[in-house]
């Protein structure tokens, strides 16, 4: 088509060797690439890394990248992570946290035949990408989606992928206007959608009871990695480093005879808990209208994980299948970075086919504005 997709992971991001065990460092974003960088003595390429890495044992690795605001998990086996304190947390949770709310909206939302979703205002504060996932999905059946990323945010490897059917602004919600700003957004959304670190918004002034007030009968939907309670509920995390500490990647590794940590082929945890969340919003949406009251859910990556690790050991399996052209759909899509080919949406619900009305689009190409 006459263009590329950037590369998915910075040069640095992946699994190392240490003393004793194995590690993931995750360092997408420059913050956390310098995060690890600072703890091992910045180092200033990856064979650097790999030698750097090797003087720790892997959970004092862990902990100090943590420390420092990094991204880094440990490989443990499934049976480690059931017996770790955030393990045991998590296998205690829901698979979806669901909670119906006693405020009520003034405004009605009612569902077309058509495009279900049409007229619905969702308003999205997620990242990589799981929230993503779900709110393309509810783009695709015509939901007005509104994305916000702060000013520094960029995701170039999936961005194409993510943000079709969207408008893509930039609000920064440490700055007192922008945050005003934010606010009047929410006041007029039926739905957030938002994959901050548990104590991020409320850290922000933007707690639970706050967006409530500013929008009673909202449909609000979360995200986190590790779960929503134990010792770990506010670490920063991804699919990838998810699958390493909840035993999925050891499991591949076992199963597959590999001398490396091998997770499932795809980032599945992320997809799944997505369509978890969109599944959510259509619940809370069904609900409020039969009750008028608004809906919380709660989701994470952890959960989901141990989800697929219920089964009889040594079950993780990964298959492989190749798309052929019937995968695709038809029509070029015009995005923002050259024609494309995308693969059709694989949801029907009452006889509506999801369909995109506007390009993928870089962020903050669209004005902070319904």
């Amino acid at each position: 088509m006459g263009w590329k997709l950037p590369a998915p992971w910075d040069p640095i991001a992946g699994d190392y060797r240490t003393a004793d065990g194995w590690i993931r460092l995750h360092t997408n974003a420059p913050h956390h690439r310098d995060a690890a960088l600072a703890v091992l003595g910045d180092a200033a390429d990856r064979s650097e890394v790999e030698r750097a890495v090797l003087g720790y044992r892997a959970e004092a690795l862990e902990e100090a990248v943590v420390q420092r605001g990094g991204c880094a998990a440990v490989m443990r086996s499934a049976s480690a992570w059931v017996q770790h304190e955030q393990g045991r947390s998590v296998r205690e949770e829901p698979l979806v946290f669901i909670r119906e709310t006693n405020d009520s909206s003034a405004e009605g939302w009612r569902p077309t035949p058509e495009q279900p979703l049409r007229n619905l205002r969702v308003l999205d504060l997620t990242r990589v990408l799981a929230g993503p996932v779900a709110t393309r999905f509810l783009a695709g059946f015509g939901a007005e989606v509104l994305r916000i990323d702060p000013p520094d945010w960029d995701e170039p490897g999936v961005i194409p992928d993510v943000t079709v059917g969207k408008r893509c602004a930039r609000l920064d919600l440490r700055d007192r206007a922008s945050r005003a700003q934010f606010e009047q957004l929410l006041s007029e959304a039926h739905v957030l959608v938002h994959g901050y670190r548990a104590d991020a918004l409320e850290s922000l002034g933007l707690g639970a009871d706050k967006r409530r007030r500013i929008r009673p009968g909202l449909i609000d939907v979360s995200l986190n990695a590790y779960g929503w309670s134990g010792p770990w509920r506010n670490r920063r995390g991804f699919d990838s480093l998810v699958q390493m500490s909840s035993g999925i990647a050891a499991a591949g590794m076992r199963a597959f005879d590999k001398d490396r940590p091998t997770p499932l082929p795809v980032q599945a945890l992320d997809h799944a808990t997505g369509y978890l969340m969109a599944a959510a919003v259509l619940r809370g949406l069904t609900r409020g209208l039969a009750t008028g009251h608004g809906f919380e859910a709660k989701a994470s990556l952890a959960r989901t994980a141990q989800l697929l690790l219920e089964g009889p050991p040594g079950r993780v399996q990964a298959s492989f299948a190749a798309s052929g052209d019937d995968d695709f759909s038809q029509e070029l899509e015009q995005t923002a970075f050259g024609p494309a080919q995308r693969l059709k949406a694989p949801v029907i619900i009452g006889g509506a086919t999801m369909r995109w009305e506007r390009p993928a689009a870089v962020l903050g190409s669209s004005p902070a504005k319904w």
